[in-house]
């Protein structure tokens, strides 16, 4: 099934031209809302729904955006009894641009990707999937998105909206640093006591008639990883696990294209200096994975924008040095001397 889907992934019709805002024909079923579900197309006049394996919350982030919907939140995929017609969607043939339509090469499978996309709250113009201007809907099922006057916003509201978003602490709280923006501007105060799960469910204040140019809330959230290696000879070898969406998992190591070189960009994380050797282990059955994208990592991407859920039973091993690259530096100055 790896190598089918490789070979499918590969295939993916390049195309060129801007997506548009809510593409036709594209949508999400059988989730908790409109912004959440099984991903579908309706393609050469057939709904069918999308599989690909290499699909990361950047993907997510188009479709949930031309959906009018809030930042994406997860992606993943759920395996049914037999197999089906599916539209297989590229995820660099999304990334690219095209319209999910452009991209699509149908195929049988018997996984099914699944999104999710808040349907309140989203950060837009940003830096990453943690960081933009502050909109929010009050009606996931007719959405009208408002900016945030900058007056009516704080740091206990700000840690509801990173929590909501998936998110780490808030880090910057400043007004207009992502842009303005066009959307009309929320007209009441919120007031979180930043333990709830979600903006909406703060209280507010009276509505307000004015906001003052320049002012609509921007935000950045840290970035919520949480890396280690595990079942090694030190903290600086083993098992790659990742802890994201609150639940720790081993990274998948089959047909990922891991490197030294992406590795290098977790040893340098974890202050275990350089990458020494990258492997796999083979475990007795499939277990739920993070599939990370070592091109994602090389490209300077948050780790969080990386990932897909997957099951596998290869696991990534990473060898690490053990020590800082400064400090490899040293000792060898150290010895030539």
């Amino acid at each position: 099934m790896d190598q089918l889907l490789l070979l499918l992934r590969s295939s993916g019709l390049q195309a060129e031209g801007e997506l548009t805002s809510t593409e036709p024909g594209v949508r999400l079923v059988g989730g908790e809302s409109r912004c959440a579900g099984d991903l579908e197309l309706e393609h050469q006049g057939e709904w069918r729904p999308v599989w690909d394996f290499l699909w990361t919350l950047k993907e997510a982030g188009v479709t949930c955006r031309e959906q009018d919907c809030g930042s994406a939140v997860s992606v993943g995929g759920r395996e049914e009894s037999s197999e089906r017609p599916v539209w297989g969607i590229s995820s660099d043939c999304v990334q690219s641009g095209s319209a999910l339509r452009e991209c699509a090469v149908s195929h049988p499978s018997e996984y099914i990707l699944t999104l999710t996309c808040s349907d309140s709250v989203r950060l837009l113009g940003g830096t990453g999937l943690c960081s933009g201007r502050l909109e929010v809907n009050s009606d996931p099922s007719d959405p009208s998105w408002s900016s945030v006057c900058e007056a009516d916003f704080d740091q206990q509201d700000a840690q509801v909206v990173c929590r909501q978003l998936g998110c780490g602490a808030p880090s910057v709280l400043q007004g207009a640093l992502y842009g303005e923006g066009e959307a009309p501007m929320w007209t009441k105060e919120f007031q979180c006591g930043g333990h709830e799960s979600a903006l909406l469910d703060c209280s507010s204040a009276s509505e307000r008639n004015t906001c003052s140019p320049g002012t609509a809330v921007s935000l950045t959230c840290s970035e919520p990883d949480e890396v280690r290696l595990e079942g090694g000879e030190s903290r600086c070898a083993g098992a790659l696990e990742v802890e994201l969406q609150g639940e720790w998992r081993p990274v998948r190591g089959r047909f990922s294209l891991w490197t030294l070189k992406a590795a290098g960009v977790l040893c340098r994380e974890l202050d275990c200096g350089s990458a020494v050797s990258v492997g796999r282990r083979e475990e007795s059955s499939e277990r739920p994975v993070w599939l990370i994208r070592s091109d994602c990592i090389q490209s300077g991407s948050a780790l969080r924008e990386c990932v897909a859920s997957f099951a596998s039973e290869y696991i990534l091993n990473l060898t690490c040095s053990g020590k800082p690259i400064s400090d490899i530096i040293s000792d060898i100055i150290s010895d030539i001397i």
